[in-house]
């Protein structure tokens, strides 16, 4: 098939990953596919890097011009490829494709939602979802209820399709651990709680550091350190030293920064924590710590509770019970076993 993956998004986030994975698949699988997204952006960066076929096309330009000339790019692709299938991962650019494709442009229209945030189910949204796009996908359960329910799509019009991991790529990776241990000067004895992510508000690293900060005196005879997989982005690593000073935990904490081997800094983790204020709608970070068998415990966001059991999840924002759940994961070896099973 000739398929279009439109994801007119500019950072390398969780929606252009789960867009750009899908492209990937299915050009792998002997499909002919055209990634659309905006020029200059990660996306674009990451889709070259990857071996997609890339056209870029201002998407999100709300300028005449650039919209006439967008408009005009995009029948343009359509009268030279023919696509069958064209998947908008972004809402705006949804509606354009789903104007040409009510048109009878030729080709099936999917709206994949990647975002955390649930649309609204006005009269103009449920028409959008359901007379003009042949199928939605979601990722997660809360996303599909809210179809279901409030946006009233047929039940054979939606799929409910969770983030992937390359299992090559990502699985424990003993010698990395000794190696990443080793160089952040982690000893066998240290329990050592891991969060990948970039500094993002979102991403909660502040409250893990607040509830490990509580942890750390109940936890008599270990020795814990705290190992930040990731690197500034809308918050800088000054701010996250400003924590990690007023909770005390500078000594038993290090920051990655950027890292080549992913695999290797998730392996040299013992714990792995999701502790989102929000968002987690794919869970890259999630699924990449459970492929390297690394218990995880997270608040209960997005997807999260799709992926973990109940007992492995926490309140977003309640910097208590997560402390009370570091307590019980660093002090219960069965309980760590119980939620490897899990994954």
């Amino acid at each position: 098939m000739r398929i279009f993956q439109v994801i007119n998004v500019r950072w390398f986030n969780a929606t252009s990953w789960y867009a750009l994975y899908l492209s990937k698949l299915l050009q792998d699988a002997g499909h002919e596919v055209l990634l659309i997204t905006v020029p200059g952006s990660e996306t674009e960066e990451k889709a070259i890097e990857m071996g997609l076929n890339v056209q870029t096309i201002e998407l999100n330009s709300a300028r005449p011009l650039k919209l006439i000339n967008a408009c005009t790019k995009v029948y343009s692709l359509i009268k030279k490829h023919k696509p069958h299938v064209v998947n908008c991962h972004r809402g705006e650019a949804f509606f354009w494709w789903g104007i040409l494709h009510k048109l009878r442009m030729g080709y099936k229209l999917v709206r994949t939602r990647g975002d955390q945030r649930l649309p609204k189910s006005d009269f103009f949204n449920r028409y959008l979802h359901s007379k003009v796009a042949d199928a939605v996908v979601v990722t997660n359960k809360r996303m599909a209820d809210h179809f279901l329910e409030k946006m009233e799509l047929a039940e054979n019009r939606l799929w409910l399709i969770h983030g992937g991991v390359d299992s090559d790529k990502f699985c424990f990776d003993p010698e990395g651990r000794r190696q990443v241990r080793e160089k952040f000067g982690f000893t066998e004895d240290d329990v050592v709680i891991g969060m990948l992510g970039r500094f993002d508000r979102v991403k909660g690293q502040k409250e893990l550091i607040e509830a490990l900060a509580k942890t750390r005196n109940n936890v008599d005879g270990k020795s814990i350190r705290l190992f930040l997989i990731g690197f500034p982005t809308a918050t800088s690593k000054h701010e996250v030293d400003t924590w990690l000073t007023n909770n005390g935990l500078t000594d038993i904490t290090a920051i990655s920064g950027k890292c080549e081997n992913v695999t290797a800094c998730i392996s040299a983790m013992d714990i792995g924590v999701i502790a989102s204020l929000w968002s987690e709608t794919i869970a890259r970070a999630a699924l990449e710590i459970m492929a390297c068998e690394r218990p995880l415990i997270s608040t209960s966001v997005g997807v999260m509770p799709d992926l973990l059991p109940a007992q492995a999840l926490v309140p977003p924002q309640d910097v208590n019970q997560l402390s009370l759940k570091l307590d019980e994961i660093i002090n219960s070896p069965g309980f760590k076993e119980e939620l490897l099973k899990e994954h």
